[in-house]
Protein backbone atom coordinates (compact mmCIF):
# COMPACT_ATOMS: atom_id res chain seq x y z
CA UNK A 1 0.00 0.00 0.00
CA UNK A 2 1.63 3.55 -0.82
CA UNK A 3 1.65 5.92 1.93
CA UNK A 4 -0.43 9.61 1.02
CA UNK A 5 2.61 11.29 0.86
CA UNK A 6 3.83 9.41 -2.70
CA UNK A 7 1.02 11.41 -4.57
CA UNK A 8 1.68 14.45 -3.27
CA UNK A 9 4.61 17.29 -4.82
CA UNK A 10 6.60 19.08 -2.18
CA UNK A 11 4.50 22.18 -2.13
CA UNK A 12 2.02 20.35 -1.56
CA UNK A 13 2.63 18.02 1.12
CA UNK A 14 3.92 21.23 3.04
CA UNK A 15 0.69 23.10 2.56
CA UNK A 16 -1.78 19.68 3.29
CA UNK A 17 0.32 19.21 6.42
CA UNK A 18 0.07 22.40 8.22
CA UNK A 19 -3.74 22.81 7.43
CA UNK A 20 -4.03 19.66 8.76
CA UNK A 21 -2.10 20.02 11.86
CA UNK A 22 -3.79 23.31 12.63
CA UNK A 23 -7.38 21.38 12.12
CA UNK A 24 -6.41 19.15 14.34
CA UNK A 25 -5.24 21.93 17.19
CA UNK A 26 -8.32 23.48 16.10
CA UNK A 27 -10.87 20.87 16.24
CA UNK A 28 -9.61 19.21 19.24
CA UNK A 29 -9.93 22.36 21.08
CA UNK A 30 -13.36 22.76 21.28
CA UNK A 31 -13.34 19.52 23.37
CA UNK A 32 -10.49 19.84 25.14
CA UNK A 33 -11.07 23.09 26.96
CA UNK A 34 -14.58 21.99 28.52
CA UNK A 35 -12.73 18.47 29.57
CA UNK A 36 -10.09 20.38 31.40
CA UNK A 37 -12.34 22.77 33.15
CA UNK A 38 -14.55 19.98 34.47
CA UNK A 39 -11.14 18.26 36.15
CA UNK A 40 -9.99 21.87 37.38
CA UNK A 41 -6.56 20.74 35.71
CA UNK A 42 -5.84 24.81 36.13
CA UNK A 43 -2.52 26.22 37.08
CA UNK A 44 -1.01 27.28 39.91
CA UNK A 45 0.91 30.69 39.24
CA UNK A 46 4.24 30.83 41.30
CA UNK A 47 3.52 33.61 43.96
CA UNK A 48 7.39 35.30 43.13
CA UNK A 49 6.42 35.99 39.70
CA UNK A 50 4.61 39.40 38.24
CA UNK A 51 1.61 40.35 40.52
CA UNK A 52 -0.27 41.14 37.08
CA UNK A 53 0.23 36.69 36.59
CA UNK A 54 -1.71 35.77 39.47
CA UNK A 55 -5.38 36.49 37.49
CA UNK A 56 -3.76 34.01 35.27
CA UNK A 57 -4.42 31.46 37.74
CA UNK A 58 -6.48 28.36 37.17
CA UNK A 59 -6.11 28.62 33.66
CA UNK A 60 -6.47 25.60 32.16
CA UNK A 61 -2.86 23.91 31.65
CA UNK A 62 -1.55 20.79 29.86
CA UNK A 63 -2.59 21.64 26.06
CA UNK A 64 0.34 20.83 24.64
CA UNK A 65 -1.48 17.53 24.74
CA UNK A 66 -3.08 19.08 21.60
CA UNK A 67 -0.30 20.33 20.13
CA UNK A 68 1.41 16.60 20.01
CA UNK A 69 -1.43 14.99 18.83
CA UNK A 70 -1.75 17.50 16.05
CA UNK A 71 2.35 17.34 15.06
CA UNK A 72 2.11 13.16 15.31
CA UNK A 73 -1.33 12.77 13.23
CA UNK A 74 0.21 14.95 10.50
CA UNK A 75 3.57 13.27 10.51
CA UNK A 76 2.56 10.06 10.37
CA UNK A 77 0.05 11.08 7.42
CA UNK A 78 2.30 12.85 5.26
CA UNK A 79 5.90 12.51 6.23
CA UNK A 80 7.75 9.68 4.58
CA UNK A 81 8.17 6.61 6.99
CA UNK A 82 11.56 6.84 7.39
CA UNK A 83 14.20 6.16 10.29
CA UNK A 84 14.62 9.93 10.45
CA UNK A 85 10.73 10.54 10.63
CA UNK A 86 10.13 8.13 13.52
CA UNK A 87 13.55 9.29 15.08
CA UNK A 88 12.15 12.86 14.77
CA UNK A 89 8.95 11.46 16.70
CA UNK A 90 10.46 9.61 19.12
CA UNK A 91 12.63 12.72 20.61
CA UNK A 92 9.25 14.80 20.00
CA UNK A 93 7.31 12.18 21.84
CA UNK A 94 10.05 11.67 24.69
CA UNK A 95 10.27 15.20 25.48
CA UNK A 96 5.92 15.27 25.79
CA UNK A 97 5.76 12.48 27.81
CA UNK A 98 8.57 14.28 30.41
CA UNK A 99 6.27 17.17 30.04
CA UNK A 100 3.36 15.54 30.52
CA UNK A 101 4.64 13.68 33.63
CA UNK A 102 5.88 17.27 35.12
CA UNK A 103 2.43 18.58 34.74
CA UNK A 104 0.71 15.46 36.18
CA UNK A 105 2.52 16.10 39.33
CA UNK A 106 2.19 19.70 39.79
CA UNK A 107 -2.14 19.71 38.73
CA UNK A 108 -3.22 16.18 39.54
CA UNK A 109 -0.99 15.50 42.48
CA UNK A 110 -0.83 19.15 43.35
CA UNK A 111 3.06 19.28 44.10
CA UNK A 112 4.22 22.54 42.96
CA UNK A 113 7.61 21.24 41.97
CA UNK A 114 6.85 18.52 39.67
CA UNK A 115 9.46 16.11 38.80
CA UNK A 116 12.65 16.82 40.42
CA UNK A 117 15.25 18.35 38.52
CA UNK A 118 17.31 15.38 38.16
CA UNK A 119 14.89 12.99 37.12
CA UNK A 120 13.97 15.50 34.22
CA UNK A 121 17.54 15.29 33.41
CA UNK A 122 17.91 11.60 33.31
CA UNK A 123 14.73 11.17 31.22
CA UNK A 124 16.17 13.97 28.87
CA UNK A 125 20.17 11.68 28.95
CA UNK A 126 18.33 8.77 28.41
CA UNK A 127 16.58 10.15 24.95
CA UNK A 128 19.51 11.82 24.06
CA UNK A 129 21.39 8.35 24.43
CA UNK A 130 18.89 6.58 22.37
CA UNK A 131 19.02 9.46 19.38
CA UNK A 132 22.73 9.22 19.24
CA UNK A 133 22.55 5.12 19.12
CA UNK A 134 19.89 4.75 16.48
CA UNK A 135 21.72 8.05 14.67
CA UNK A 136 25.19 6.05 14.75
CA UNK A 137 23.35 2.11 13.59
CA UNK A 138 20.54 3.31 11.23
CA UNK A 139 21.13 6.69 10.05
CA UNK A 140 25.07 6.58 9.48
CA UNK A 141 25.33 9.60 11.33
CA UNK A 142 28.94 10.55 11.72
CA UNK A 143 30.91 13.05 14.55
CA UNK A 144 30.78 16.29 12.18
CA UNK A 145 29.23 19.32 12.39
CA UNK A 146 28.19 21.85 10.01
CA UNK A 147 29.76 25.16 10.80
CA UNK A 148 27.97 28.19 9.38
CA UNK A 149 30.12 30.58 7.18
CA UNK A 150 33.00 28.62 6.73
CA UNK A 151 30.22 26.33 4.87
CA UNK A 152 32.36 23.51 5.71
CA UNK A 153 31.87 20.33 8.29
CA UNK A 154 33.99 19.64 11.41
CA UNK A 155 34.91 16.26 12.54
CA UNK A 156 34.89 17.00 16.33
CA UNK A 157 35.13 13.41 17.39
CA UNK A 158 33.62 12.23 20.59
CA UNK A 159 32.82 15.66 21.83
CA UNK A 160 29.55 15.53 19.19
CA UNK A 161 28.14 13.23 21.78
CA UNK A 162 28.38 15.90 24.31
CA UNK A 163 27.47 18.41 21.51
CA UNK A 164 24.30 16.55 20.79
CA UNK A 165 23.01 15.99 24.71
CA UNK A 166 23.97 19.91 24.93
CA UNK A 167 21.72 20.77 22.35
CA UNK A 168 18.97 18.39 23.25
CA UNK A 169 18.92 19.35 26.98
CA UNK A 170 19.80 22.89 26.61
CA UNK A 171 16.94 23.76 23.85
CA UNK A 172 13.98 21.93 25.62
CA UNK A 173 15.27 23.33 28.33
CA UNK A 174 15.05 26.65 26.63
CA UNK A 175 11.65 26.64 24.93
CA UNK A 176 10.32 25.45 28.23
CA UNK A 177 11.57 29.14 29.77
CA UNK A 178 10.40 30.84 26.93
CA UNK A 179 6.76 29.62 27.87
CA UNK A 180 5.71 32.08 30.34
CA UNK A 181 3.61 34.73 28.73
CA UNK A 182 0.20 34.23 26.70
CA UNK A 183 1.53 33.28 23.34
CA UNK A 184 5.24 33.39 23.51
CA UNK A 185 6.85 30.08 22.85
CA UNK A 186 4.12 29.47 20.79
CA UNK A 187 4.74 32.30 17.90
CA UNK A 188 8.31 31.82 18.49
CA UNK A 189 8.39 27.90 18.05
CA UNK A 190 6.41 28.65 14.75
CA UNK A 191 8.86 31.08 13.14
CA UNK A 192 11.86 28.66 13.81
CA UNK A 193 9.78 25.65 12.45
CA UNK A 194 9.01 27.82 9.74
CA UNK A 195 13.07 28.35 9.11
CA UNK A 196 13.94 24.33 9.09
CA UNK A 197 10.81 24.07 6.93
CA UNK A 198 12.07 26.39 4.48
CA UNK A 199 15.55 25.11 4.87
CA UNK A 200 14.95 21.56 4.63
CA UNK A 201 12.10 21.86 1.99
CA UNK A 202 14.58 20.28 -0.78
CA UNK A 203 16.82 18.58 1.45
CA UNK A 204 14.75 15.92 3.64
CA UNK A 205 11.25 15.64 3.41
CA UNK A 206 10.96 13.71 6.38
CA UNK A 207 12.32 16.64 8.39
CA UNK A 208 10.46 19.16 6.07
CA UNK A 209 7.25 17.39 6.72
CA UNK A 210 7.62 16.93 10.66
CA UNK A 211 8.54 21.17 10.83
CA UNK A 212 5.60 21.75 8.82
CA UNK A 213 3.34 20.06 11.03
CA UNK A 214 5.12 22.33 14.08
CA UNK A 215 4.19 25.38 12.00
CA UNK A 216 0.39 24.39 11.75
CA UNK A 217 0.36 23.27 15.37
CA UNK A 218 2.04 25.76 17.01
CA UNK A 219 -0.21 28.27 15.10
CA UNK A 220 -3.53 26.86 15.59
CA UNK A 221 -2.66 26.59 19.30
CA UNK A 222 -2.33 30.73 19.09
CA UNK A 223 -6.15 30.28 18.47
CA UNK A 224 -6.60 29.23 22.11
CA UNK A 225 -3.08 30.84 23.84
CA UNK A 226 -3.12 34.01 22.86
CA UNK A 227 -3.49 37.34 25.35
CA UNK A 228 -6.03 36.58 27.07
CA UNK A 229 -5.03 33.25 26.99
CA UNK A 230 -7.72 30.83 27.38
CA UNK A 231 -5.38 27.28 27.89
CA UNK A 232 -1.64 27.36 28.55
CA UNK A 233 0.75 24.47 26.52
CA UNK A 234 2.50 23.65 30.11
CA UNK A 235 5.70 21.60 30.18
CA UNK A 236 3.44 19.15 27.94
CA UNK A 237 4.21 21.60 25.13
CA UNK A 238 6.81 23.44 25.60
CA UNK A 239 9.32 20.59 26.58
CA UNK A 240 8.24 18.74 23.31
CA UNK A 241 8.53 21.58 21.48
CA UNK A 242 11.84 22.39 22.48
CA UNK A 243 12.77 18.86 21.73
CA UNK A 244 11.46 18.67 18.77
CA UNK A 245 13.42 22.05 17.33
CA UNK A 246 16.50 20.32 19.24
CA UNK A 247 15.47 16.76 17.26
CA UNK A 248 15.22 18.96 14.06
CA UNK A 249 18.74 20.11 13.99
CA UNK A 250 20.66 17.37 14.74
CA UNK A 251 19.40 14.97 12.42
CA UNK A 252 20.05 17.91 9.58
CA UNK A 253 23.73 18.49 11.48
CA UNK A 254 22.31 22.05 11.60
CA UNK A 255 23.38 22.57 15.05
CA UNK A 256 25.35 25.54 14.84
CA UNK A 257 22.24 27.39 13.15
CA UNK A 258 20.33 26.81 16.21
CA UNK A 259 21.37 29.75 18.67
CA UNK A 260 20.36 32.12 15.65
CA UNK A 261 17.22 30.55 14.64
CA UNK A 262 16.16 30.25 18.46
CA UNK A 263 17.82 33.28 19.24
CA UNK A 264 14.97 34.42 21.67
CA UNK A 265 15.34 30.86 23.48
CA UNK A 266 19.01 31.26 23.38
CA UNK A 267 18.57 34.64 25.54
CA UNK A 268 15.77 33.46 27.83
CA UNK A 269 18.06 30.53 29.01
CA UNK A 270 21.26 32.87 29.23
CA UNK A 271 19.20 35.33 30.92
CA UNK A 272 18.37 32.80 34.14
CA UNK A 273 21.92 31.22 33.68
CA UNK A 274 23.42 34.92 34.19
CA UNK A 275 21.15 36.07 37.07
CA UNK A 276 21.65 32.72 39.35
CA UNK A 277 25.67 32.99 38.61
CA UNK A 278 25.21 36.68 39.22
CA UNK A 279 23.09 36.55 42.57
CA UNK A 280 25.15 33.33 43.94
CA UNK A 281 28.35 35.14 43.67
CA UNK A 282 27.72 38.99 44.19
CA UNK A 283 24.45 38.58 46.08
CA UNK A 284 23.18 41.19 43.29
CA UNK A 285 20.78 40.51 40.21
CA UNK A 286 21.52 41.60 37.05
CA UNK A 287 17.68 41.57 35.73
CA UNK A 288 14.72 42.35 37.50
CA UNK A 289 13.54 39.33 37.12
CA UNK A 290 14.37 35.98 35.17
CA UNK A 291 13.77 34.72 32.40
CA UNK A 292 14.54 37.93 30.68
CA UNK A 293 10.69 38.46 29.48
CA UNK A 294 9.79 39.04 32.70
CA UNK A 295 12.25 41.61 33.20
CA UNK A 296 10.45 43.88 30.54
CA UNK A 297 7.44 43.02 31.83
CA UNK A 298 7.81 44.58 35.46
CA UNK A 299 10.12 47.48 33.63
CA UNK A 300 6.56 48.68 32.25
CA UNK A 301 5.83 46.81 29.01
CA UNK A 302 2.68 45.12 28.56
CA UNK A 303 2.85 41.44 28.36
CA UNK A 304 1.26 41.88 24.54
CA UNK A 305 4.07 44.00 23.94
CA UNK A 306 6.80 41.77 25.37
CA UNK A 307 5.20 39.11 23.12
CA UNK A 308 5.21 41.06 19.96
CA UNK A 309 8.45 42.47 20.09
CA UNK A 310 10.08 38.82 21.00
CA UNK A 311 8.19 37.48 17.96
CA UNK A 312 10.05 40.04 15.79
CA UNK A 313 13.28 39.48 17.29
CA UNK A 314 12.61 35.44 17.03
CA UNK A 315 11.85 36.50 13.41
CA UNK A 316 14.93 38.47 12.78
CA UNK A 317 16.97 35.71 13.79
CA UNK A 318 15.38 33.46 11.17
CA UNK A 319 16.20 35.76 8.50
CA UNK A 320 19.74 36.01 9.92
CA UNK A 321 19.95 32.10 10.26
CA UNK A 322 19.04 32.48 6.68
CA UNK A 323 21.11 34.62 5.72
CA UNK A 324 24.03 32.44 6.81
CA UNK A 325 23.37 29.99 5.34
CA UNK A 326 23.12 31.62 1.79
CA UNK A 327 26.85 32.94 2.68
CA UNK A 328 27.74 29.53 3.36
Amino acid sequence: MEHLVDFLSPQLRALVTVVTSLAIVLFSGVYFLPFLHRLKYGQSIREEGPASHQAKSGTPTMGGVMIVLAVTAATLLFAPLTVTTLLALFIFLGHFLLGFADDYIKVVKKRNLGLRAYQKLLGQLLISAITILIGRALLGHDTSVWMPILGETLDIGALYYVLVVFVLVGTSNAVNLTDGLDGLASGTVAVAALFYAALLYSVDSSLMTFSAAIIGATVGFLWYNHHPARIFMGDTGSLALGGALAGIAILSHTEMLLPIVGFVFFCEALSVILQVISFQTRGKRIFRMSPIHHHFELGGWSETRVVYTFWAVGAAGAVLAWIVVLIS
